[in-house]
């Protein structure tokens, strides 16, 4: 990369810096997780060494950091701006195993060491041909045998269509002098093409599906997708080749519910797998072809690794994972452990019915515990109580729809269970970066967001930033209850009863003992609440 188009990029990403917060699809038990599921053994991520190339101000990062005390984690980013807030980020959690440096990715070399795992999200296609070989290069050299790269990016056919909004855009935004500017020049640009265009023509059918994006995305977003000054898309054969050609073999996608056929419909699977002949990369290629997918998140490991790649589910596996899911019953009652059947909604939006009183019981447990995840022997031993069979009678249906759940995109896996309580202890506790996040107070503003034990952002009330300070293990419910009452009578908390502030003593109390016992259950819920 020249280093006038260095310099540019350094500028455009200080002055437009990226959202920087977790992504679950990146976290590192989520890689592990899938590594296994087909076929290969990842290394634990507790103490993991791990790199993030173009890490922001660490956002995605710290979170498995505070997660995973023995691990080692360092980010590098472009923008100096952005690594300079994350390290204060950092500095205010006291997290002591994370480094974040402002480094260009192409001068990364052996001197680094090598990484357990290694994530690029959201950089290789906004970078120009060199960096992008860099960033393969550093996927290949500084991996460790064992390890797992991820790298995302945008993909052909489905960008053939939104290049035509980039290039409007940039047309009439491009030129203008400020980020702001640029993107109120670009909106504009598309308003008068989206009041003009033919009913008919190709540019109205792409502005239909593109503009509902481009009113609902935030700045930030829309500046680096359709206004930077590099977006380059390929098509994921073409990607998969690159990768290869650097000693990278494909091994899965971050969403693995895309990569199977069945998902697609019969009409779609026989002749898929007549013409792919047991390809995974040519069956996924034209299934991009066939939904126009834009953007892919794939998974890579060493080329010497790919003969004991398996995409067969093995049923040995399946049983070493732990699994969690959320359901309910369509019409809002509860499951009734008979053979009736009875629709309801899993995670994801989707829809599944369940037909079995195994399979009620089974969905019941994965949502009662949920956020925990459950290991497939507390599972069964839970679904053979509840059902009355002996576990002998349950292991294989139970087996069988996990499997079918999880290729269907409606539950989660793990290599190791996730510690979320699963219930709402005495003395509640929070992870420790959670309690002690900066953006937790009051004042720091009206909104406000963390990462929860399955690397989500989740957002928070004033009544939970309120309260997660103090879920250390060592606050009771009713000294948590007094805090909001202290808080209300400061006058830094409102609570309002029938249209009237709250100042009654008695009723205060009892008030804020409800308000307590609300918020940890939804705490608990948004897997904020260790066990």
């Amino acid at each position: 990369m020249t280093d006038s188009l260095t310099s540019t990029l350094t500028d455009y990403y200080d002055a437009v810096p990226y959202d920087s917060h977790p992504f679950p699809q990146t976290s590192m038990e989520h890689l592990e997780s899938l590594a296994f599921l087909f076929g290969l053994d990842a290394p634990s991520p507790a103490n993991a060494r791990v790199l993030e190339l173009g890490c922001a101000a660490g956002g995605n990062l710290s979170p498995f950091a505070a997660r995973h005390p023995d691990s080692r984690s360092l980010g590098v980013d472009l923008s100096s701006v952005q690594v300079a807030q994350g390290q204060v980020a950092i500095g205010h959690t006291g997290l002591s195993n994370i480094e974040l440096r402002a480094f260009n990715i192409a001068e990364i070399d052996a001197s680094f060491g090598q990484f357990d795992y290694i994530v690029c999200h959201g950089v290789y296609s906004w970078v120009p041909g060199p960096v992008q070989d860099a960033i393969l290069r550093v996927c290949s050299e500084n991996l460790a045998p064992n390890g797992v790269a991820y790298i995302s990016y945008n993909v052909y056919p489905g960008w053939k269509a939104r290049e035509i909004v980039r290039d409007a855009m940039i047309l009439r935004g491009g030129p203008r002098d400020t980020p702001d500017e640029k993107l109120s020049y670009a909106r504009g640009m598309l308003e008068f093409l989206e009041q003009s265009a033919r009913a008919d023509s190709v540019l109205k059918k792409t502005l239909d599906e593109t503009m509902p994006i481009v009113r609902g995305s935030n700045s930030s977003y829309l500046l680096h997708e359709f206004l930077e000054p590099c977006n380059a898309p390929c098509y994921f054969k073409e990607f998969v080749a690159r990768a290869s050609a650097h000693g990278l073999a494909y091994l899965a996608d971050a969403e693995p519910s895309t990569m199977f056929v069945q998902n697609y419909g019969e009409k779609v699977r026989e002749p898929l797998l007549r013409e792919c002949g047991g390809s995974q990369v040519m069956m996924e290629q034209y299934l991009d072809f066939l939904v126009n997918r834009t953007f892919r998140q794939t998974l890579l490991v060493k080329q010497d690794r790919a003969p004991d790649i398996r995409y067969r589910l093995d049923t040995e596996r399946m049983r070493a994972l732990s699994y969690a899911g959320v359901f309910s019953a369509e019409d809002g009652g509860p499951f009734t452990l008979d053979s009736q059947p009875q629709p309801c909604n899993a995670m994801r939006n989707l829809k599944v019915t369940l037909r079995l009183p195994l399979h009620k019981a089974t969905a019941q447990v994965l949502d009662e515990r949920y956020p925990a995840s459950v290991p497939v022997d507390a599972l069964l031993a839970e679904v053979s109580a509840r059902t009355g069979e002996p576990r002998a009678v349950v292991e294989a249906p139970v087996l069988a729809m996990l499997e079918e759940l999880l290729i269907l995109g409606a539950v989660r896996i793990r290599r190791t269970p996730v510690q979320a309580a699963a219930v709402i202890d005495a003395l509640p506790r929070a992870q420790d970066a959670v309690r002690k996040a900066p953006g937790l107070a009051l004042e720091a503003g009206a909104t406000a967001g963390t990462c929860n034990l399955w690397h989500e952002l989740v957002a928070l009330s004033l009544l939970e930033r309120c309260l997660l300070p103090l879920l250390d293990g060592a606050h009771t419910h009713e000294a948590l209850a007094e805090h909001l009452a202290a808080e209300a009578r400061a006058e830094r908390l409102r609570f309002i009863k029938d249209e009237k502030p709250l100042t009654d003593e008695n009723g205060l109390r009892e008030f804020t003992q409800q308000q307590v016992a609300l918020a940890l259950r939804d705490l608990r819920r948004k897997g904020l609440l260790a066990a």
